[in-house]
C-alpha cells in the first residue's frame, strides 16, 4: 500500500526522523565521552524518564489537537494527500495559533532527550534540533502556506500568531 503525501511532507518527516536518530546517538557518544558518571546515575535517570513522559505527553497531545482540527475542516475532500490540507483552518486552536502541531512536535526532541536521559541530548542537541524545527517551519511551511493560501492566509498571519504563550491556548492546546 502506498503512502499518499507530497514530497514537501516526506523530506519534512524524513529530517526530522534524521535528527532524532542523530541526537540520541550523538548525546549517548557525548555523555560516554564528557558526562558519564551523571548518565550512568540511575536517580538522575529515574528524574528525566518523569520528565520526558511528562514532555511527550504535552508534545502528542498539541499534536493531536492541531491534527484533530486539520482533519476536521482542512480538507473538501478525499483526493488530498495524506497530512495535507487544501482548506485554509482557522477555527479552533487554528483562532489562536497558526502551527499548534508543530509547536507540540516542536518538543518532541527534548522530551526524547530526557526520556533518554541523556544530558547532552537535554542541555546541547535538543535545543538547537528544536530550534531547527521553529526555522524549517517559519520557513518552509510559512512559505507554502501562504502560496496555497494566497491573501486569506496573509491576512489570517496577520491577526494570529505563529505560537502562542497564553494560558488559555496552551490549555486548549494541551488539554483533551
Amino acid at each position: 500500500m502506498a503512502l499518499k503525501t507530497t514530497p514537501s511532507v516526506v523530506v519534512r518527516i524524513l529530517l526530522w526522523a534524521i535528527m532524532l536518530i542523530g541526537g540520541s546517538a550523538g548525546g549517548i557518544w557525548l555523555d560516554l565521552h564528557h558526562f558519564r558518571e551523571l548518565f550512568f546515575n540511575p536517580l538522575f535517570h529515574l528524574l528525566t524518564l518523569i520528565v520526558g513522559l511528562v514532555l511527550m505527553r504535552f508534545a502528542f497531545r498539541a499534536a493531536a489537537a492541531g491534527g484533530k482540527e486539520l482533519a476536521r475542516h482542512g480538507k473538501s475532500g478525499n483526493d488530498v494527500p495524506r497530512l495535507e490540507t487544501d482548506r485554509l483552518v482557522t477555527s479552533g486552536i487554528y483562532a489562536h495559533m497558526r502551527h499548534p502541531m508543530l509547536f507540540g512536535l516542536t518538543l518532541v526532541p527534548l522530551a526524547l532527550a530526557f526520556l533518554i536521559g541523556s544530558p547532552s541530548y537535554i542541555m546541547f542537541i535538543a535545543p538547537l534540533e528544536m530550534l531547527f524545527i521553529v526555522i524549517m517551519v517559519m520557513t518552509f511551511e510559512e512559505r507554502e502556506c501562504r502560496m496555497k493560501f494566497g491573501s486569506d492566509y496573509e491576512a489570517y498571519a496577520k491577526k494570529v500568531p505563529a505560537v502562542c504563550f497564553k494560558p488559555k491556548c496552551l490549555k486548549m492546546l494541551f488539554s483533551r
